[in-house]
């Protein structure tokens, strides 16, 4: 059955959960009358919604999963969706309501890093637990913080390198949104670039509304880069894309993107738009595997829709089985029982291994260089097995400063 027809409900306040079915939750013999609650805190709608709707679905058939194998200690697990909209101001109203009216166990959710730097001090202030499950800037050190998705040390070190060494890229020209993922990676880029022997020729930030690459696009043809690096974010920056292919084009100058394909670009873009450009991912769907395969079927089976899936849908699915896996390790959902059991948490997924790093609640896995083609999709041309986040485990022990809450970043 489509997902629209089974398990979404409104609450009386107005939040979408989601349940399994009944038939389902008595044949797994699991009790429903005391739910497990996770809060998901995600854009259903707003500017980066694209990045959640895909994610939304694959946290519900987590949870559809969890709960046809029995649940978690004999009790079914319930979502319940709170649509941000891309508004700070909703996850923080949400992200408290969750812990204080709804009594929720765990916290998934956030997109932006400035909506997570929202949820944190909140997760904190209720002794709670978060998974944020998105590709970040790196450098959060907090026990309470886990982060499924990749960060610099992971994707953009080997990127970096690919880039320099495969595609002859001495001078590279630095694109990222304004707000606090695009400035620290852009940090990174630079760090990357300059000890890997080239040169970083300019570094310009756009808001996240802005659509005209016009003037931009005039510079980086004035300056002749190597290779162009997009750390662009949201349905506004999408353009940047169109605007290249038509005026430069990746036949002319290489095109690497930090988060392309994240939002399913790909699959929005023109063929021409999207073959060619550079990305370095911890799932795609054409990832050649079986794990991989059996997830796009069965997420196709559960939604009852066709069409890209991407890393950041994969990445609500990944952070939903890493969790239950702690609380399965722990015994219960107390978040600092869980807390506990997190170091050396493992669950093979959809991309291979990942396995919560004890020394920074940040997740191993198996990275990938990829390249768009002209099927919408990419190509995988090179693989990295069991990559650390290095970046943040080089500022953050949370064993030797388990009340560390900072983020740290890197310094040029």
């Amino acid at each position: 059955m489509s997902l629209n027809r089974r398990g979404f409900i409104k609450t009386a306040a107005g939040v979408l959960a989601y349940a399994s079915s009944f038939d389902l939750l008595a044949q797994a013999q699991i009790d429903s009358s005391k739910p497990i609650k996770v809060a998901n805190l995600l854009d259903k709608t707003g500017v980066l919604n694209n990045y959640c709707l895909k994610q939304i679905k694959a946290v519900a058939m987590a949870a559809d999963e969890i709960n046809a194998s029995g649940g978690l200690l004999g009790r079914k697990v319930e979502v319940s969706f709170y649509d941000t909209q891309s508004s700070n101001r909703l996850y923080s109203q949400y992200a408290t309501q969750a812990f204080v009216r709804d009594k929720a166990d765990v916290i998934h959710g956030a997109v932006a890093s400035s909506a997570r730097e929202v949820v944190r001090p909140i997760v904190q202030r209720f002794k709670g637990l978060y998974f944020y499950n998105a590709l970040y800037e790196g450098g959060v050190c907090d026990r309470r913080h886990v982060c499924p998705g990749m960060v610099p040390g992971q994707e953009l070190d080997p990127l970096v390198d690919y880039v320099i060494k495969e595609r002859n890229a001495k001078t590279h020209y630095i694109l990222a949104a304004d707000y606090n993922y695009g400035q620290i990676t852009s940090k990174w880029l630079q760090k990357f670039i300059r000890e890997k022997g080239g040169k970083d020729v300019a570094v310009e930030f756009f808001p996240l509304d802005v659509t005209n690459f016009a003037p931009a696009l005039s510079r980086i043809q004035a300056a002749k880069p190597d290779a162009v690096w997009s750390a662009l974010v949201g349905d506004a920056h999408m353009s940047f894309y169109r605007q290249f292919e038509s005026t430069i084009g990746k036949k002319n100058m290489t095109l690497v993107g930090t988060v392309y394909g994240a939002a399913r670009e790909n699959s929005m873009l023109s063929a021409q738009e999207n073959d060619g450009t550079i990305i370095a991912a911890s799932f795609i769907d054409t990832l050649p595997t079986d794990a991989a395969r059996k997830f796009v079927k069965r997420f196709a089976d559960f939604t009852g829709e066709s069409g890209y899936i991407g890393e950041y849908g994969e990445y609500g699915y990944r952070g939903m089985m890493l969790w239950a896996e702690a609380v399965r390790r722990a015994g219960s959902v107390e978040p600092d029982k869980v807390i506990a059991a997190l170091p050396g948490t493992r669950y093979d997924g959809p991309g291979g291994l990942y396995s919560i790093d004890e020394q920074s609640n940040h997740v191993i896995m198996d990275i990938h260089i990829a390249i768009g083609n002209k099927d919408k999709g990419f190509d995988v041309v090179k693989s990295f097995p069991q990559r650390q986040p290095t970046d943040t485990q080089a500022v953050c022990d949370l064993r030797r400063n388990p009340d560390d809450t900072r983020q740290y970043e890197p310094k040029l």
